[in-house]
């Protein structure tokens, strides 16, 4: 497809982009890895500005949109909650109408998806969802990547999300691999399943694609055929007090060597955003096993979202 229709779009979730334009956004972020490993200094957003709007302390994406910004040349502006009034003394709104006169385009790392979305319709730039309780679709773009480069296409094969999966990883996971036409299966209890209404419109993604989507609160079942084996943190930011009640509830989900044993499928990889809690979500063995591709995914967090930001901006 031509790149050039995706200009001026914001990312807020994977739900408004049609397969196609996701294909194009993972053959840029191949392109833009593959530059760089050579030598050549490019500086396709000079004279651009970011800025960096951060309610939630972050290492990846933060460093990720920092580093993939301005090594192109651009200039990103780090925000805390404690250096703007966003929703405090100033509206939302009135935040949005003047960054967006200052700023070529707006990142947002923060806790509720109505604040992305009002960031979006106010700000007359890209705005760019770096995370909120709802989606994390940077992630997710720089899973699947992650997945095609180990796999090739990922079409057809099956990756098992363990653990919460209500949370924002495994909600725009099952999106994307909805969109494209992989099997997601979410490994979770009851108590944690994603919510029916994004599950049954990510089933109508799936009628389209040919992908397979399921739920259960068998883990061995659960991941049986996976290629990939996927977790997080028990217990999200903003969570940290329902620790002790996600450890008792999760404890059985923990991926651990007979857990990937059971996918039956000898090349099956691990994954995991980060940060992980080792010894807890995931066992140490596996998170630093041959089988474990954190940092492959780490890395690509950068290569897709300047691939984001390349077709944007």
């Amino acid at each position: 497809m031509n790149l050039k229709a995706l200009k001026g779009r914001s990312l807020l979730t994977w739900i408004n982009f049609t397969p196609e334009e996701i294909r194009a956004f993972l053959d840029l972020t191949r392109k833009v890895k593959a530059e760089s490993r050579k030598p050549a200094l490019r500086q396709r957003f000079r004279g651009k500005t970011l800025a960096l709007i951060f309610e939630k302390r972050s290492t990846r994406t933060r460093a990720a949109f920092e580093t993939a910004f301005g090594e192109e040349g651009g200039h990103p502006v780090f925000l805390s909650s404690q250096d703007i009034q966003l929703g405090a003394k100033e509206s939302i709104e009135d935040t949005a109408r003047a960054l967006g006169r200052m700023f070529d385009a707006i990142e947002f790392r923060g806790f509720r998806q109505a604040d992305a979305e009002v960031l979006a319709k106010y700000a007359g730039v890209p705005v760019y969802n770096g995370l909120t309780d709802s989606f994390h679709p940077t992630q997710a773009l720089a899973d699947y990547f992650t997945l095609e480069e180990i796999f090739g296409s990922f079409k057809g094969r099956k990756l098992a999300f363990v653990g919460d999966g209500r949370n924002n990883v495994a909600r725009s996971l099952m999106v994307i691999c909805s969109k494209m036409g992989a099997d997601f299966t979410v490994v979770a209890p009851k108590a944690l399943w994603p919510d029916p209404e994004l599950h049954d419109l990510c089933a109508s993604f799936a009628l389209e694609s040919g992908a397979q989507l399921a739920v259960t609160d068998q883990p061995e079942a659960g991941v049986r055929g996976a290629s990939a084996v996927y977790t997080d943190v028990w217990a999200s930011m903003g969570e940290e007090a329902l620790e002790a009640e996600r450890a008792a509830l999760l404890s059985p989900y923990q991926v651990n060597a007979a857990l990937m044993a059971a996918t039956g499928e000898p090349a099956c990889v691990f994954l995991h955003c980060l940060p992980a809690v080792k010894g807890k979500e995931v066992a140490f063995d596996v998170f630093e096993g041959p089988q474990s591709r954190v940092f492959d995914q780490a890395e690509n967090r950068k290569h897709a979202i300047k691939a984001i930001l390349l077709a944007t901006l």
